[in-house]
């Protein structure tokens, strides 16, 4: 389990460091005695003329200094899954589409402990860099990678949740009714709505209800004394969320 920290700076650019050894090497910035670190969380440090906060990692701060493989989701996306998919502490998820792990560490972050996440990618490439992720996240042991098509089948019974990120979902939605418990979340993110189209089909062909789907907007605010305006334009299309519970009757 590695231990890892995040340097702040007064650009709000964030700077990960890895903990584990006597001295940390930071790309660009140098080295560090990792205790100075531990024993300055929360505060201000100095390297040369520069100037630091010490943070231990949020959520966000893994997902924005993760290596990159495949394209991960947005934060914004990440949180609604979490909600929508009712994925709490002690739940049991399959993930179809490991990526770069960011969706990975969300959920076992929020499994905790007593958890457990399964997380199926036929690409060797994407399972290496999700699994260097989940570890940098300290939560691998929660985690279970395979290299697997979920479309082919999927062994586990009784699941909570099965979270679908792959270019055809609609191809694993039996696999994954499959394996729900009743009452279970279905869950899928595609980027266009043809992709929507034909997964919603699939989905109202089975025993599911509460079929919705959304898209998540987001837009920052800029706050200060002489007034409130956005800083950016609104954070708008990544993806479509569809949702749906497995039941064993339907009306």
């Amino acid at each position: 389990m590695s231990r890892l920290l995040v340097l702040l700076d007064d650009r709000g650019e964030k700077h990960a460091v890895a903990v584990d050894e006597p001295m940390a090497r930071v790309p660009d910035l140098g080295t560090f005695e990792s205790a100075k670190l531990l024993a300055s969380i929360g505060r201000r440090i100095r390297v040369g003329d520069r100037s630091f906060i010490v943070l231990r990692p949020s959520a966000m701060d893994l997902r924005e200094t993760m290596e990159r493989g495949p394209q991960t989701l947005t934060s914004k996306d990440l949180a609604v899954i979490l909600f929508g998919a009712d994925v709490v502490a002690g739940t049991r998820v399959l993930e179809a589409g490991s990526g770069s792990g960011g969706l990975t560490v969300a959920l076992a972050r929020a499994v905790g402990p007593s958890g457990r996440v399964i997380s199926y990618d036929v690409r060797p490439e994407s399972l290496r860099v999700a699994r260097k992720n989940v570890e940098r996240a300290g939560v691998e042991s929660i985690v279970e990678f395979r290299t697997a098509d979920v479309r082919q089948g999927v062994s586990d019974r009784d699941l909570d949740a099965v979270v679908l990120d792959i270019e055809d979902p609609w191809s694993a939605v039996g696999p994954a009714w499959d394996s729900l418990r009743p009452c279970g979340t279905l869950a899928s993110f595609s980027p266009n709505m043809e992709q929507v189209k034909e997964t919603v089909a699939t989905i109202r062909a089975r025993p599911f209800v509460l079929v919705r789907t959304i898209e998540v907007i987001e837009r920052e605010m800029e706050v200060r004394e002489v007034g409130v305006r956005p800083s950016f334009a609104a954070l708008g299309h990544t993806g479509y969320l569809t949702f749906a519970r497995k039941v064993l009757d339907t009306f």
